[in-house]
């Protein structure tokens, strides 16, 4: 007697249905084999061309949008005709800015490191590649500015910007490299428009206020406490009354506490994702950067 097994399968000749086709006991229906996830995700990859154009759009795209804002708030066609170089110091009282110029630098070639990072990778790039290439377009582009401004007569070319522009790129490239890290600290920037002055968050120095903040959520320990997890501790530094003449210089320190609106929308209009969509990925990217208003408690000292 014959035992014939359920599972048994007949294969179809090839000359009719191609190769891989097979026909189940049961049905006399041909069965496609199913395309493997690796496979799937290979014939979505685009190709080296591809990638290499997309790469490119969005480094100009970049360099045309600083650009125009330079254009419209700084350089207003002040070309010396010539190129120079000055020495503006770091942060101290006598210095132009009192430094807050300085960490403007650094959080602007941050802040473009991370951006550009998140939009290499949306176009195709692999995490590590777009890391790489985040910070050296964010460099290249703050550099640029930097020797634009060489040729300006109201600025000059300075080497302290310089730094900072590379201290400020190379912490976004290491945030994106060290995931615990980025869960634990965040560089964010909260403005004001200072009175007198026109809306300008990279050139208002009055009206910003640069803070480090350390996140509980980063904190195993604390991440699911069900109150900690939404506070952080935040430590800053801003400048009042260096652009305005015969007012008050202040160079303060900044100490306290403030909401972590991630961790919020995390529990509540995000609650029950399995994954983070695109919308969460840039609310969370915006808060990293971003400091609202009306989000923090800060004590100030004057230095």
């Amino acid at each position: 007697m014959w035992a014939v097994c359920a599972e048994a399968q007949l294969r179809l000749p090839s000359i009719l249905f191609g190769e891989g086709y097979t026909l189940a006991a049961s049905t006399a229906d041909p069965v496609a084999p199913a395309v493997a996830p690796d496979v799937e995700k290979q014939r979505s990859r685009p190709t080296p061309d591809e990638l290499r154009l997309r790469n490119t759009g969005l480094i100009a795209a970049g360099a045309l949008l600083v650009g125009a804002y330079g254009m419209s708030q700084w350089w207003d066609d002040d070309s010396s005709g010539g190129f120079r170089t000055e020495n503006e110091g770091w942060f101290g009282q006598g210095t132009k800015h009192g430094g807050a110029d300085k960490l403007g630098h650094a959080y602007f070639a941050y802040g473009g490191a991370r951006l550009f990072s998140e939009a290499f990778e949306a176009v195709g790039n692999d995490p590590g590649r777009a890391r790489t290439l985040g910070f050296w377009a964010s460099l290249a582009i703050t550099t640029a500015i930097e020797v634009v401004d060489g040729y300006s007569q109201q600025f000059g070319f300075s080497r302290q910007d310089a730094t900072m522009n590379l201290v400020g790129a190379g912490l976004g490239f290491l945030m994106g490299r060290y995931p615990d890290l980025d869960r634990l600290v965040d560089f964010r920037l909260q403005y004001k428009r200072s009175s007198g002055s026109d809306w300008d968050p990279a050139g208002d120095y009055s009206g910003q206020t640069y803070l480090l903040v350390g996140k509980a959520t980063g904190v195993p320990a604390l991440r699911e406490h069900s109150v900690l997890r939404y506070f952080e501790l935040a430590v800053g530094y801003g400048t009042r009354g260096y652009e305005t003449a015969g007012a008050e210089r202040q160079r303060n320190l900044y100490y306290g506490i403030s909401l972590n609106l991630s961790e919020v929308l995390r529990q509540t209009v995000f609650r029950g994702a399995k994954e983070r969509s695109g919308a969460q990925r840039a609310t969370d990217l915006f808060l990293e950067l971003i400091q609202v208003p009306g989000t923090a408690a800060l004590a100030r000292h004057q230095l």
